[in-house]
């Protein structure tokens, strides 16, 4: 009953991508629920879908002076959730079990690392052969075990990761030490991107937030942390979950209750971000949202792959903005020197 319920879930949601509809995916909401309820009560599950509400945002300005600065990002008021740190700790040693509870993460890699490669390739008319990446400095925040500064610091960039949980870093630390060159072009810190932004002001060319912004206490206050610690002109990459009824039935239902590819408890579907309620907030915060694309992620054959729809799973990139004049963080591809490549340079991403 399990596997004929996904194979049609999957099969209705393909169905539905290749059949794009100007109805915003509600009716096919209520068409799915509908046509699963049964084989869903069957299998004793009770979804209840809820309604939408406003994520939280700060209501304490941003201004210029240092002593606003500290005392705004301070741990007191951090985007760092208590809760959901508890659900990482207990996972911390297995982030490099492709096989288990962050499989999907490691095949995810297939299509976010080269999104984030060939966006910035995109924006630069030089790199270097071989590390495409060379010169660039990229902020992995919420950087877990290292699964995504792995791959970056393989094509060439030079890569900060920071996570709250020592654990994490811990073993982020231990597995990037078996590759003498990654060891070299990446180092981890115990940290909250807050606690970062006094001493990286505009330091970083490039941010990642990978399946970090469903987890954060405070959306708008991370967002204002991205901008002050990014370059002029710099790229922030994010992926992670919209909220809808959809989004629901495949991210916490089907992926947490019915197959366990997530530990139960993983997601809180009220803490889901709709790109629209993201793109809003980033164009108000200085950035500039250059691409939105869907993802969908398949537990029958282990993969990700891109859609139009972003109704489920989506990636973002967007600029921050830069006074005219002032150098493009994609010049780092250009001005830096060529290394010689890794050992593991080849490795695919």
């Amino acid at each position: 009953m399990e596997c004929a319920a996904v194979y049609f879930l999957f099969q209705y949601v393909m169905k539905q991508e290749s059949e794009p509809s100007a109805d915003n995916y509600d009716h096919a909401d209520l068409s799915f629920q509908t046509g699963l309820r049964g084989t869903l009560q069957n299998h004793n599950w009770q979804i209840q879908l809820k309604s939408g509400s406003t994520l939280p945002v700060s209501k304490t300005e941003i201004k210029s002076s240092v002593f606003t600065v500290k005392r705004l990002f301070s741990t007191s008021h951090s985007s760092v959730d208590s809760k959901e740190m508890k659900k990482f700790q207990l996972l911390a040693h297995k982030w490099w079990d492709e096989e288990g509870e962050y499989s999907a993460l490691h095949s995810m890699n297939d299509i976010r690392v080269p999104f984030i490669r060939d966006t910035l390739l995109n924006m630069s008319s030089n790199y270097h052969l071989g590390n495409p990446l060379s010169g660039v400095k990229i902020l992995d925040v919420g950087c877990g075990g290292g699964l995504l500064s792995e791959p970056l610091g393989r094509l060439g960039a030079s890569v900060t990761g920071i996570d709250p949980l020592e654990d994490n870093i811990r073993t982020a630390d231990q597995h990037k030490s078996f590759d003498p060159v990654l060891a070299k072009r990446i180092q981890y810190k115990s940290s909250s991107l807050e606690e970062i932004v006094e001493e990286s002001m505009e330091t970083f060319d490039v941010i990642v937030a990978s399946e970090v912004v469903e987890h954060v206490a405070d959306l708008e206050m991370f967002i204002k942390c991205c901008s002050r610690v990014l370059k002029p002109e710099g790229s922030l990459f994010i992926t992670t979950i919209n909220k809808t009824q959809l989004s629901y039935i495949l991210g916490i239902v089907v992926a947490e209750k019915i197959m366990g590819i997530v530990p139960e408890g993983t997601h809180d579907w009220e803490k889901f971000v709709p790109p629209e309620e993201l793109e809003r907030l980033l164009e108000s915060n200085g950035f500039s949202v250059k691409t939105v694309n869907g993802m969908l992620y398949n537990p029958l054959s282990g993969s990700w792959s891109w859609l139009e729809s972003t109704s489920v799973n989506y990636a973002m990139h967007a600029v921050k903005s830069g006074a005219r004049g002032q150098s493009s963080p994609t010049d780092a591809l250009s001005e830096s020197e060529s290394e010689q490549p890794s050992a593991t340079a080849g490795t695919a991403v």
